[in-house]
């Protein structure tokens, strides 16, 4: 198990999402009240990328293809999208947005 840093907490707004690449992953990091969740970033179905996508409460709208998958789960929520997205379990390391691998 290792700890990746992804970003800190302040680069990222309440309600919204970055992109981040780091060590061969390409993620998206959201905020969503204070709580940091971590999807893959390359949509499942497609070339969309989900840190540009639309965030309606804690769902995930592709900007690509308009599928939506659960921020939290990862889980698929509106097709076209068959496949859930990759989670990963964010760890925190005082202001930084970390994921344990």
């Amino acid at each position: 198990m290792s700890i990746i840093p992804l970003c800190k907490t302040s680069e990222v707004d309440e309600g919204s999402a970055i992109k981040v690449d780091t060590e061969g992953l390409s993620l998206a990091v959201f905020n969503l009240n204070g709580a940091y969740y971590v999807l893959d970033d390359v949509c499942s179905h497609g070339p969309g990328s989900l840190s540009e996508g639309y965030i309606k409460g804690d769902t995930i709208e592709c900007d690509f293809h308009n599928g939506s998958f659960s921020i939290i789960t990862g889980e698929v929520v509106e097709p076209p999208c068959l496949i859930p997205q990759k989670t990963y379990k964010v760890v925190m390391d005082g202001e930084t947005v970390c994921i344990e691998t």
